[in-house]
């Protein structure tokens, strides 16, 4: 957000055309935003040197839990859920990733979660040595993982907000607002309409609320019919305001 309006005071972004910036690395947004911002020229290069791309179909596992950690990953594009399996077998999405979020916990042995595409995501792959290696000689790099951490932190203690203490209504607004707001990093959010499919199915995402399907489906009526969101299908959703969807998040008392 911040490069995109510095460009916009007439102050060029600079990284992008540099010269000394890998190609692969100049048009990735993720770059800007996400952990790899704080990397020099040289420790780009650096790194591009061990860089692969991956694109995962939907469904497709991305991390198991208990298995090695051998890389990390940023995200490029699409929607990313982190669940935890219980002792009965059921398994609880406990989170949702997005570009250009940084996938897996630096300097861990062995994933403590699964992680699963929601929808067709692509990510940008780095091994675990080279990441943890930056991480210890770069400052800035260690700051923005750190930054990272804090941010998971914030957002699990306003998921914990939702689901205790908020209304049907304004749990289901408060997903789809989570999506609205995170689903595409290279535009603005505020100023334009979002569009989007549905990154769950409507089971999950009444377990992710603790709800039932039934009152997932009403409450998106609701909204629909309050002007709050569009249903161009049972998929997509169209939300004409962000901050009209914000509002519906705690409207109720």
């Amino acid at each position: 957000m911040e490069n995109r309006k510095t460009a916009a005071r007439g102050q060029p972004r600079l990284d992008v055309h540099n010269s000394d910036v890998p190609l692969v690395c100049r048009a990735c947004e993720s770059r800007h935003k996400g952990v790899c911002g704080s990397l020099s020229p040289e420790q780009l290069i650096q790194l591009s040197r061990h860089t692969t791309k991956h694109v995962y179909r939907s469904q497709s596992e991305l991390i198991t839990v208990g298995e090695d950690v051998h890389t990390y990953s940023n995200i490029l594009s699409g929607v990313v859920k982190l669940t935890k399996l219980m002792a009965d077998g059921r398994q609880q999405i406990v989170g949702l990733q997005f570009a250009p979020d940084f996938l897996g916990r630096i300097f861990s042995h062995q994933s403590t979660y699964s992680a699963e595409a929601a929808t067709d995501v692509r990510v940008c792959s780095f091994p675990k040595s080279v990441i943890e290696d930056l991480a210890r000689t770069a400052p800035d790099m260690e700051h923005a993982l750190h930054e990272q951490t804090l941010k998971e932190l914030d957002e699990a203690r306003d998921w914990m907000l939702t689901l205790g203490r908020k209304t049907a209504t304004e749990k289901v607004a408060s997903f789809l607002y989570l999506i609205a707001s995170n689903i595409d990093p290279e535009i603005d959010a505020e100023e334009h309409t979002i569009r989007f499919e549905l990154p769950l199915k409507r089971l999950e995402i009444a377990d992710f609320l603790g709800l039932t399907i039934e009152t997932v489906s009403r409450q998106i009526t609701k909204l629909r019919k309050a002007g709050i969101i569009e249903l161009e299908n049972n998929r997509t959703v169209i939300v004409p305001s962000l901050a009209r969807l914000e509002d519906a998040c705690e409207s109720e008392q």
